[in-house]
C-alpha cells in the first residue's frame, strides 16, 4: 500500500520532541480505516535514511509508524547524526547523558498523541534497532505496548544507568506484559553470547511472553547502509516483525 508522511513536535517534560509519522495513505473519499501502530526507535544517530526506510516499509504494510527524536533534548530539532566517528561519538555521549526516565515520559508522550488520531486503532507496539532496540525493551515496561520487536539491542544486558541498577530496564522486566521478540547476530561484538544468555535467563525466570531468533550476523545487519547489510536476514528481520505485530496487533 502507498504511504504518506508528516512531522510533529510533542511537547514532554524534557523539551519538544519531533517525531516522523508514516501512514498507510488515505483513500480520497472512503471511509477513514483504522490502524494500529508503531514506536519506531532509531540508532543512536537518529532519523537517518535507513531508518526512514525501515518506517516506510513498516507503514507499507499496514501501521502507523512513529519515529522519535531520541535525544531531542540534547540537540536541535532535525539533527541526523553521521555513520562516522564523530557522530558514533556524539550519539554514545547523548545515551549516557540523557535518563531512562526521559526515554520513559518520550513513549507516553507518543502514546498519548496515538490516542488523538482518528486513523488510529487503539494497539500500539515498539520496534528498535541496536539503542533503539534497548528503547524498544524499554517501552514495553509500558502496559499500553502489546508487542514489541528488538534488534540487536544494546545496552540491555549491561545497564543502561549502571550507577541506578534498580530502574535497570533489565532489572524491571517482569513488569513487560506484552509480546517481546528478540533478534540478534551471533557475531555482533556488542552484545556478546553471555550478555544475550543474561537477557534470555531473565525473560525466562520472569515468564515473560518471548520469541528469540538468532542469525549469523553482525552488527546492524539490518541497516542498508554500509558493509554490514545483509540483507536476506534483513528481509527475514522485517517478515518476523510484520508478522508477530499484524498477528497481535490487529
Amino acid at each position: 500500500m502507498q504511504i504518506q508522511a508528516s512531522e510533529v513536535d510533542l511537547p514532554t517534560p524534557t523539551g519538544t520532541m519531533r517525531c516522523y509519522v508514516y501512514r498507510p495513505k488515505a483513500e480520497a473519499g472512503a471511509v477513514p480505516k483504522k490502524y494500529p501502530a508503531l514506536i519506531l526507535y532509531s540508532e543512536i544517530f537518529q532519523q537517518t535514511g535507513p531508518i526512514r526506510r525501515s518506517a516506510q516499509t513498516m507503514a507499507g504494510h499496514g501501521f502507523v509508524v512513529v519515529v522519535p527524536e531520541v535525544f531531542h533534548e540534547l540537540n536541535p530539532i532535525g539533527t541526523v547524526l553521521g555513520y562516522d566517528d564523530a557522530g558514533r561519538d556524539k550519539g554514545n555521549a547523548d545515551k549516557v547523558a540523557k535518563t531512562l526516565e526521559a526515554h520513559d515520559s518520550d513513549a507516553q508522550a507518543i502514546i498519548d498523541y496515538l490516542g488523538t488520531l482518528d486513523f488510529y486503532s487503539g494497539k500500539v507496539g515498539a520496534m528498535g534497532f541496536c539503542l533503539g532496540g534497548g528503547l524498544a525493551y524499554r517501552a514495553a515496561l509500558n502496559p499500553a505496548i502489546a508487542a514489541t520487536s528488538c534488534f540487536y539491542a544494546t545496552d540491555i544486558h549491561s545497564g543502561m544507568v549502571p550507577s541506578r541498577p534498580g530502574n535497570a530496564s533489565l532489572a524491571r522486566t517482569g513488569e513487560i506484559k506484552g509480546e517481546l521478540q528478540m533478534v540478534w547476530g551471533k557475531q555482533d561484538p556488542h552484545i556478546p553470547a553471555e550478555g544475550r544468555a543474561l537477557v534470555y535467563q531473565k525473560l525466562s525466570d520472569e515468564g515473560v511472553r518471548f520469541t528469540w531468533h538468532e542469525f549469523n550476523g553482525v552488527h546492524a545487519f539490518m541497516r542498508d547502509e554500509g558493509e554490514r547489510y545483509d540483507a536476506e536476514l534483513a528481509l527475514l528481520g522485517y517478515q518476523m516483525a510484520i508478522g508477530m505485530f499484524r498477528r497481535v496487533l490487529y
